[in-house]
């Protein structure tokens, strides 16, 4: 029996040169850190240093969070990921009515400048890299954080890191969107105009395919739509009267690594190659930079199983190796945990070893794209590739990204493709350790991490102090002027929305401002 991968073609029990007959090496391959980048967009990749590695973490106060990031600094995490609670992400203050019962339940709560200081107190900004898994209130989240830089004496020109800022995945898979998407595409438009001449280092987008993966997409789906959502984005720059070289070099990817390892490895390879050709017959793109896809790997939270946690250390470690031999720039480890409530300490600090083992006591490392040439490999990534521009192909069919998403395209085949696999899960037929096959008849206790709920209020007594310590004249004026910048399609948004942030207008006081000129989002569905 034929067994397929989870973009569904066909995985043949053995290949041979007959599976790359009409396979051409300089066409397909190239050299490391070429055209079209299949081998990875660095010539020497993990043979003069490894991959960055991240670990994704805040939860609680910002006290707490801070004191996990300093341990993670200590235990070797080269660069910090910052998750946030869904009122920040949603761009609702802690103490709004509709926050009640999720502050700092998923991440951090930041609302307003205040938070961020704590956050990073301690920290020096200069010397570490710093992602930001935050989305439609992006902009405000970079802007806090280059304050706190200034005040620490940073210049914004050292400033490295990623805010990921990639909403119309949102309105396929995710759902913390806040503003229609035409206002959202001007606002990313203004974010990328705004790095380019105050923060020249930073990454100002993470175009993410993870969250579409973990909502149940297929390997190719997760590269397509990701893909897709990256060219209405150049457009968006482009239309703005953006140079493409002006901008490109500074965007960057975020995939899943699953345990299905042949496939993942195929699947990275292949985004390069696809996304290498489209900048540069598409856009014209002639800076080399441009037609790179750099990208951060996390391995596959929704792999990962509440029964037999420990199991969950064996899925992470095929997942990242699998990130590793496709290419990627960064990676986070999830901790084997996960599946239960937030990481502790310890799980924490396992799943940097994991990497940290692969990069030190393993031979990836050694070599440049060791798969190269590999029957299999090649082979996969042809049919990953063929399968993914098919996808896109009937994206642009639609009208484009925004269009599909409107028309619900996206969301719907990966409904289906998640449907399958539970399906599949229900029946026996793929098998995961721990949940239908090999279970055990009892279960080892567990102590996880939980979050205080006494959070929300301390959160509200601090909004509290701000508010009556502030000068409210200057906060009323700042939002004033941000109101007037969003009402004007010429106007960058970011440098009045930076000085309300510095007066300490709060993070839901902006976002407000903004929904009262540009609206909130309401998909067709919700009717």
């Amino acid at each position: 029996m034929t067994r397929h991968s989870e973009s569904g073609q066909p995985i043949e029990p053995v290949y041979g040169p007959d599976a790359l007959s009409d396979w051409s090496a300089s066409e397909k391959l190239g050299e490391p850190g070429a055209y079209p980048f299949t081998r990875g967009v660095y010539p020497s990749m993990y043979t003069g240093r490894p991959w960055t590695m991240r670990q994704y973490a805040g939860f609680g106060t910002a006290t707490e969070s801070n004191a996990r990031y300093k341990q993670l600094i200590e235990n070797g995490t080269m660069g910090l990921s910052v998750a946030f609670d869904l009122p920040t992400q949603m761009g609702h203050d802690s103490d709004a009515k509709i926050a009640s019962g999720e502050v700092g339940k998923v991440g951090v709560a930041i609302d307003s400048i205040d938070d961020m200081r704590v956050l990073f107190g301690g920290i020096p900004l200069d010397k570490v890299s710093t992602s930001m898994t935050i989305n439609a209130p992006a902009a405000l989240l970079l802007l806090l954080y280059q304050l706190v830089a200034e005040e620490q004496g940073i210049e914004p020109s050292k400033l490295t890191g990623t805010i990921q800022n990639d909403v119309l995945k949102e309105y396929i898979a995710r759902g913390t969107y806040i503003f229609p998407p035409k206002p959202s595409l001007r606002l990313i438009a203004d974010i990328f105009k705004y790095c380019r001449a105050e923060i020249p280092k930073w990454n100002t987008i993470s175009i993410s395919g993870y969250h579409m993966a973990e909502a149940g997409a297929t390997p190719a789906q997760e590269i397509a739509f990701t893909l897709a959502d990256g060219i209405e984005y150049v457009r968006t720059a482009v239309a703005a009267g953006m140079d493409v070289d002006d901008f490109a070099p500074r965007l960057s990817f975020f995939f899943v690594a699953r345990t299905t390892f042949l496939e993942e490895v195929a699947k990275f390879r292949a985004a390069r190659r696809i996304w290498a050709k489209v900048m540069k017959e598409e856009f014209g793109a002639e800076n080399p930079k441009s037609l790179m896809l750099r990208f951060h790997t996390q391995t596959a939270g929704v792999q990962l199983t509440a029964q037999q946690p420990e199991v969950n250390l064996a899925r992470v470690t095929v997942q990242a190796l699998g990130a590793v031999l496709g290419g990627t720039q960064s990676l986070h480890t999830n901790s084997y945990d996960e599946a239960i409530a937030l990481p502790t300490d310890k799980s924490a600090r396992l799943a940097l070893r994991t990497q940290q083992v692969l990069a030190y006591e393993s031979d990836v490392t050694a070599t440049v794209d060791p798969f190269a040439g590999s029957y299999v490999i090649e082979s996969m990534t042809d049919d990953v590739e063929a399968a993914a521009v098919d996808l896109m192909r009937q994206v642009e069919d639609r009208g484009g990204a925004v269009a599909a998403i409107e028309q619900g395209f996206q969301k719907s085949e990966i409904e289906r493709s998640a449907y399958a696999v539970a399906l599949e899960t229900d029946s026996g037929e793929r098998v995961v350790v721990g949940v239908n096959r090999f279970q055990m008849a009892e279960e080892e206790p567990y102590e996880p991490l939980t979050v205080d709920p006494a959070i929300e209020q301390q959160q509200a007594e601090r909004l509290a102090r701000l508010r009556a310590e502030r000068d409210g004249e200057a906060v009323t004026a700042a939002l004033d002027a941000l109101r007037k910048a969003a009402s004007d399609d010429e106007e960058n948004i970011l440098y009045p929305m930076k000085e309300a942030l510095r007066a300490r207008a709060t993070v839901g006081e902006v976002c407000d401002a903004l929904r009262e000129v540009w609206g909130r989002y309401v998909p067709a569905d919700s009717f």
